[in-house]
């Protein structure tokens, strides 16, 4: 089980929020991101190559390493006493997790019908060059994806906030 944090340990499989949150943003990615890449057939998307078996893996391990992140701005925070620092001054993971979630978008899409690669190499290049990388961006877009998790989970646990050391006794 994962512990966060000492004496007020926190534990995220115990957070029924975060799971109920966690449960909806997979969904939610699993649908989104497997309709408009073309693995879930459908009769909006279609693809030019059928899915690979890295795509089908990365969209399968990336949707809820997604939906615990997303969970983790929607599900409550647990008290834990601490103070909390303004937004300004705390790094929240939010651009990593965005990267993350754009290379898995990226790595399980079809390569001939990314538009961008299209534009830049051409559709030989589309399947010659952008093709083999893909399965490269799938194992960065799920680094990035488990970093931002472990930093959204410890930021949670210290409630929402970095610690803050009680000032001392300071006479004027």
């Amino acid at each position: 089980m994962i512990e966060f944090g000492g004496a007020n340990s926190y534990y995220p499989l115990r957070d029924r929020s975060l799971l109920a949150w966690s449960a909806v943003w997979t969904i939610s990615a699993l649908a989104a991101f497997g309709v408009v890449a073309a693995i879930v057939p459908n009769p909006i998307f279609g693809r030019g190559t059928p899915p690979e078996p890295f795509a089908i893996a990365v969209w399968l391990a990336s949707a809820p390493l997604m939906g615990v992140v997303m969970a983790t701005y929607f599900a409550p925070m647990p008290a834990t006493g601490l103070v909390a620092l303004g937004p300004s001054v705390r790094r929240d993971g939010t651009t990593l997790g965005t990267l993350g979630g754009l290379a898995a978008f990226l790595a399980i899409g079809c390569p001939t019908c990314n538009k961008i690669a299209l534009l830049l190499l051409g559709a030989s290049g589309a399947t010659s060059v952008f093709g083999p990388i893909q399965p490269v961006i799938g194992a960065a877009s799920l680094a990035l994806l488990a970093g931002t998790l472990v930093w959204r989970l410890r930021l949670r646990a210290r409630g929402g906030a970095c610690t803050v050391p009680r000032p001392r006794n300071v006479q004027p």
